[in-house]
């Protein structure tokens, strides 16, 4: 027993050693300046936007050098494959259409809302073949309509579909991520296609489609989010992160043919262009009342039609705690 006590004496004294000298260690890493930034995962959703600008400029380097904090940057075409990359903790911080928004909270997704990008009041529309015979939503019925399942553009279409009596039962969708969908309607393989933009307007310009006309205004308002685990043990990046957006959003606003030409560069697309769909609409961070009931609208239709288990209330999901902060007089 004795034996045993002083095996036991000794194990601990070991233990307490050890902890104390990582304790050091940490202690001493963090005085000289030798510990890690922080890593931030920002992931971009599309080739435009803010988050595109803010990375081209620079403009989250001096907020984030601050905060010791460092990023890594990933893309995606479109916010499914993003909300997958979310769930497995390889995105902290990013933005999301109303589709991939509405999906990743019905799933319980670990992500936020802290903010929104704009109300979405130009971003989607649903083309038809510039010389096919579909010339109102009426004529979808029993064509092919290419989307992207979970996106933006597959909100607008349903809302579109039920506004005009319709549902997709009603026509042949086919799930296609942008830029495949791009090539199946320049080959003439989709008869119509729900797509935001920079799409929608270059094929329009290009002479390849038409937009048909929807009753009434659908917004398609799209959401600032950040991960669950992230935001809790880091809310000054969170608010880094929306500080810098805003500033890049401004600075797009009071610098349309510069902006203009950075996402020429990222999307290909003639200047004209892209200066057409950035003045339509000012991005703004705060949420208004229309976008709100628009986005509940979206949950509501959605739930109506069994794309997501149920319906739930939008105004609770959103946290302004970390955009308060950011702003507060």
């Amino acid at each position: 027993m004795k034996e045993y006590r002083k095996h036991l004496t000794a194990v601990l004294l070991a233990i307490i050693s050890i902890a104390v000298l990582a304790g050091c260690n940490s202690d001493d890493g963090k005085a000289s300046g030798k510990s890690d930034p922080l890593k931030v995962h920002i992931a971009l959703n599309g080739k435009m936007g803010p988050l595109v600008i803010a990375k081209e400029k620079g403009l989250f380097n001096e907020e984030f050098s601050k905060l010791d904090a460092q990023i890594e940057w990933s893309e995606f075409q479109s916010g499914p494959p993003l909300l997958e990359s979310l769930a497995s903790n390889r995105v902290d911080l990013s933005v999301l259409g109303d589709g991939a928004l509405i999906a990743g909270i019905d799933k319980n997704l670990p992500f936020e809302v802290i903010a929104q990008t704009g109300r979405g009041e130009s971003s989607v529309r649903i083309l038809a073949q510039a010389e096919g015979n579909i010339k109102q939503i009426e004529d979808l019925k029993g064509k092919t309509v290419g989307v992207a399942s979970g996106t933006t553009g597959h909100v607008y279409l349903i809302k579109a579909l039920k506004a005009h009596g319709l549902t997709t039962d009603d026509i042949k969708l086919i799930n296609l991520q942008p830029d495949d969908a791009q090539a199946a309607f320049e080959t003439k393989k989709l008869d119509a296609w729900a797509i935001w933009n920079p799409y929608y307007l270059n094929n329009i310009e290009k002479g390849n489609a038409v937009a048909l006309k929807v009753k009434g205004k659908i917004l398609a308002p799209g959401a600032i989010i950040a991960r669950n685990g992230f935001a809790k043990a880091h809310p000054e990046i969170v608010e880094a992160y929306l500080k810098v957006y805003k500033k890049a959003a401004d600075w797009q606003i009071e610098n349309p043919d510069e902006a203009s030409e950075i996402y020429s560069k990222e999307t290909k697309l003639p200047v004209s262009t892209v200066r057409t769909i950035i003045t339509a609409e000012k991005p703004n961070i705060f949420f208004t009342e229309d976008a709100i009931k628009a986005q509940q609208e979206s949950i509501d239709t959605l739930a109506g039609v069994g794309y997501i288990k149920k319906s739930f209330n939008f105004k609770n999901q959103i946290n302004n705690e970390y955009i308060d902060e950011a702003f507060k007089k």
